[in-house]
């Protein structure tokens, strides 16, 4: 891999920490339409589209009347009960103004709808700090579906082998696989090493990243 000269970040689990809120609401909104799947099936499954989560935990058609239902129920209770209180995580500004200092373009690339990615950017305070955004209203199939990566590197205007992502998921890996993206992988989504494999290189956190800068991958090679 040569010089990398732009980053694909994905949001939820990576720069902010709302993986359990995620699960928590989908989970509650599962529960008052007569489903319970338990919250650790759900859980597995945050960081993929509601597309593919619905029928994997419920084995339903999200395009039903039933899955439409939930789909609108989670993102009130979303909205309502957890965005409020969701934070970054730890360095998160710092690791983005390393970047743009190394002259890195970044992009953002979510599997939430735009409005829950806007609003989500404004909780970590980063959105000065990012060059474009992409999500899941922007593309036909979310992750794990590699649409979201084709978008961000094409508002990148880079090729993929200019590019790494940074996410915290298997369905970041690949989604990311699927369009010739490499992906550093960070652990403070909930997965451990063994469902990250495939992933370039791991660490625990943006905190951690950027402490190892110099070592990574986001390194310019001498």
């Amino acid at each position: 891999m040569g010089r990398v000269r732009g980053v694909i970040l994905d949001m939820d689990g990576t720069l902010i920490d709302s993986n359990d809120a995620h699960a928590q609401a989908w989970l509650e909104a599962m529960e008052e339409s007569g489903f319970h799947p338990g919250f650790e099936k759900v859980r597995r499954l945050i960081g993929m589209g509601g597309d593919f989560l619905i029928p994997q935990a419920l084995g339903i058609d999200p395009q039903s009347e039933a899955g439409k239902t939930l789909s609108r129920r989670r993102k009130e209770i979303f909205h309502e009960r957890y965005l409020p209180n969701l934070t970054p995580f730890a360095n998160v500004k710092e690791l983005l103004l390393r970047m743009r200092a190394g002259g890195l373009k970044l992009v953002v690339a979510s599997a939430s709808r735009r409005e829950e990615l806007d609003a989500m950017m404004g909780r970590a305070a980063i959105a000065d700090l990012i060059d474009e955004t992409t999500s899941a209203t922007d593309v036909n199939e979310p992750k794990p579906e590699a649409d979201v990566i084709h978008a961000a590197l094409a508002k990148l205007d880079l090729p993929p082998e200019a590019v790494l992502m940074l996410g915290d998921t298997p369905y970041d890996i690949e989604a990311a696989s699927k369009a010739g993206v490499e992906v550093i992988a960070l652990r403070c989504g909930g997965w451990d090493d063994a469902a990250l494999k495939g992933a370039r290189a791991i660490f625990w956190d943006a905190a951690d990243l950027l402490k190892h800068y110099g070592e990574s991958p986001l390194a310019e090679p001498s």
